[in-house]
């Protein structure tokens, strides 16, 4: 009977042993994935993105006026997209000499 005792308890502390190593295992991952998170991202303003998106249309007229399918006159759907980020990334302003590719 003493021997049954001696075998429980020890069970109990192995499981509050494991307990304890899963709860701070799991506390560190916590902590690492918080501090690996990025920051705060800076939003654009509505007024950054209309006069950037109407730069990009002037940059980048349509091949045929109302038919936004049919493409655009000048340089491609890749060269659209980075001449925007670029106005975003500058607060809108944009380099008039700036050639599409």
């Amino acid at each position: 009977m003493e021997t049954q005792r001696r075998v429980l308890a020890g069970k109990g502390r192995d499981v509050v042993i494991a307990n304890l190593k899963f709860a701070c295992s799991m506390f560190a991952l916590i902590c690492i994935a918080v501090g690996a998170a990025p920051k705060h991202a800076s939003a654009i303003t509505a007024d950054i993105a209309r006069k950037c998106n109407a730069l990009t249309a002037k940059q980048f007229p349509p091949r045929e006026p109302g038919n936004p399918a049919a493409g655009s006159a000048k340089g491609s759907g890749r060269a659209q997209y980075e001449y925007f980020n670029k106005c975003v990334a500058n607060g809108g302003k944009v380099d008039a000499n700036a050639v599409p590719k």
